[in-house]
């Protein structure tokens, strides 16, 4: 009988340690705001309504995620596309979430196989632009791993910044390498907020822009998340019929109104030599 004991202790001792079976989540949307400011030379600021999706890409690529309110890889009124995001392959080559995988591993980040929630903006009715997505990468235990911000400007460049070891509610700090606008140089840091509450019900995602001056611009995009239904989706394009067509739009519109304030305008540099920026050598 003892030997019968001790050989199964430690069989109940493995399984403890285990890793737990990804437990499969569903898609979400949020409905909030964009704010932004800038501080000078020129003080310019505004705020607007906005909606987002915050998707678990493991728990849709499993299939395990009812997904009946947005298309995927298909038309429709709102709709989620693999190849907008990372180097643009299609579901047939993995999509975007082998992409993030691949871009993990050649950084040196093989322990975020948990969930990886997307907060990007939808495309519709077969349109978008996404200036920035948030993926928040978690390891098998649930923990946050890692972040990666997805940037992309006018001209139809993009690129990513890696945050190894991020906390929610801490700031981190990343060098900023890429140009997004013709009113700011490449030049200064980036520091991160990202909030997301327990039962994953709010988000809020801050982005300062500091230079050699100091603080130069706020940007946050928050919002309250629901299940993503037919019903919310319905909600979603009852409010903002052309969300997506809006947010290039009000891009130039705000852009106008800087040149009107003669804030200084900047010719956009060449793209950086790597798609990626980590945020090991990012001034604090």
């Amino acid at each position: 009988m003892t030997s019968q004991v001790v050989r199964a202790a430690p069989a109940r001792a493995a399984a403890a340690h285990a890793p737990m079976p990804l437990a499969p989540a569903r898609p979400l949307i949020g409905f909030g705001e964009v704010r932004h400011a800038r501080l000078r030379p020129a003080a310019h600021a505004f705020a607007y309504a906005t909606y987002f999706l915050m998707l678990p890409m493991r728990s849709l690529r499993a299939g395990a995620a009812a997904a009946a309110a947005l298309p995927l890889n298909r038309r429709g009124w709102l709709s989620f596309h693999d190849c907008d995001h990372g180097d643009g392959r299609g579901a047939e080559a993995g999509g975007a979430l082998a992409w993030l995988d691949e871009l993990l591993a050649q950084h040196g980040v093989h322990d975020a196989t948990g969930e990886a929630w997307l907060h990007c903006y939808p495309r519709v009715m077969g349109y978008t632009f996404k200036p920035v997505s948030f993926w928040y990468c978690h390891a098998a235990d649930g923990a946050l791993r890692a972040i990666v911000v997805e940037v992309n400007n006018t001209f139809g460049e993009r690129h990513c910044y890696l945050l190894e070891q991020p906390v929610y509610g801490m700031e981190l700090h990343t060098a900023k390498r890429f140009h997004v606008s013709p009113f700011c140089r490449v030049e200064g840091s980036y520091r991160f907020r990202f909030f997301v509450d327990e039962h994953r019900t709010r988000t809020v995602a801050r982005i300062d822009h500091h230079d050699d001056e100091g603080l130069l611009l706020q940007t946050s995009v928050s919002g309250q998340l629901v299940p993503l239904t037919r019903a919310t989706v319905r909600q979603a394009l009852w409010r903002h019929p052309a969300m997506t067509f809006g947010v290039i739009a009000r891009i130039h519109w705000q852009a106008a109104r800087l040149w009107l304030k003669r804030v200084p305008f900047f010719t956009k540099p060449a793209r950086p030599e790597h798609f990626v920026s980590r945020d090991a050598d990012a001034p604090h």
